[in-house]
């Protein structure tokens, strides 16, 4: 894998900054003020946040399955301090006291890096992870009465789509059944989406692309293939030309408007995979994700903290998608 070696250098390097770090811990009272890292979250801390300590963690496993003789031993040794018994019984029981915490968005990528781990060595230790996220869904979503549309982290349909690979990988039936569920309850009866106001200025995720990604995987391929005509008319034609090309980035260091960089790898991830349901317009597609990728490639590695704290995994799944 051509990249595999400096994507799995840069995982180890974020994973391994403990600062700056953004806990987003509510505390409950004077004793409840201890927000240091590795303290708090003894497995996902590093990579600035939970979100994404557990999303670069999900990177370092994939890119050993991947390419496992150009990453070397430094993610299994990383991964073997981070995925610990004790470290996860300390995350599962911190997400049972707060139901809410890292909802939708890190729940997806923690069930993700679970359902990643399910053949390694790591397996026993993160399967109670997997178990107290899969309640946590199941008693979510059916009070969740709309979805989230916007372009960052709460948005429904990305973190559905993730929990839904994993959940499938996982065995899950009764998880993977109430997603599927979900999904159709809220955007099966969706037409003609109004792409004009993508993207807002700190989307790392397109509300559209997301939300037609999602029903690729919840809806038979004849059934989603007409659905995505009704509510993408002209995609690849005539219509939402600027859902391909590249947005404006910035990596300055401002990690909001570090978000566009995502944008464009979720983007390119969301256009491969939608590509293969459009025949007629897959060339046009693919080569609109090419550009996205091409364009913040170079960001990845060698970009401020903002970013490569971060990067990696979108990449992975827009290198991936095909």
């Amino acid at each position: 894998m051509q990249y595999a070696a400096g994507w799995a250098t840069i995982a180890c390097e974020v994973l391994e900054t403990p600062y700056p770090y953004g806990a987003a811990h509510a505390s409950r009272g004077p004793e409840d003020v201890d927000v240091t890292p590795d303290r708090l979250h003894p497995a996902f801390h590093g990579s600035y946040d939970w979100h994404s300590s557990a999303h670069m963690q999900w990177s370092l496993v994939r890119l050993l399955a991947l390419a496992p003789e150009d990453v070397g031993s430094r993610p299994i040794e990383l991964l073997d301090r981070r995925l610990t018994t004790e470290a996860i019984a300390t995350e599962a029981a911190y997400l049972r006291e707060r139901p809410s915490y890292e909802r939708p968005y890190g729940w997806a990528w923690a069930a993700m890096l679970v359902a990643a781990t399910r053949k390694s060595q790591w397996a026993e230790a993160t399967a109670p992870l997997g178990d107290t996220i899969a309640q946590l869904v199941l008693d979510w979503l059916p009070r969740q009465a709309y979805p989230v549309r916007h372009g960052a982290h709460l948005n429904s349909a990305f973190a559905l789509a993730l929990l839904l690979e994993a959940y499938d990988d996982l065995g899950r039936r009764d998880v993977v059944d109430a997603i599927r569920a979900r999904a159709v309850d809220w955007f099966h009866n969706d037409t003609a989406y109004d792409t004009r106001f993508e993207p807002s200025g700190t989307d790392f995720l397109s509300p559209a692309l997301s939300e037609a990604e999602l029903m690729r995987r919840v809806l038979p391929a004849a059934e989603f293939t007409d659905w995505l005509k009704a509510f993408l008319p002209g995609l690849g034609v005539d219509a939402h030309q600027h859902l391909l090309e590249v947005p404006v980035t910035d990596d300055s260091g401002d990690g909001q408007l570090a978000h566009l960089s995502g944008l464009a790898l979720s983007r390119a991830w969301q256009l491969r995979k939608i590509a293969a349901t459009l025949p007629e317009v897959a060339g046009v597609l693919r080569a609109g994700a090419d550009r996205q990728i091409e364009a913040v490639l170079p960001t990845v590695t060698d970009g401020d903290f903002m970013s490569t704290h971060w990067l990696v995994s979108f990449a992975l799944l827009a290198n991936q998608a095909d």
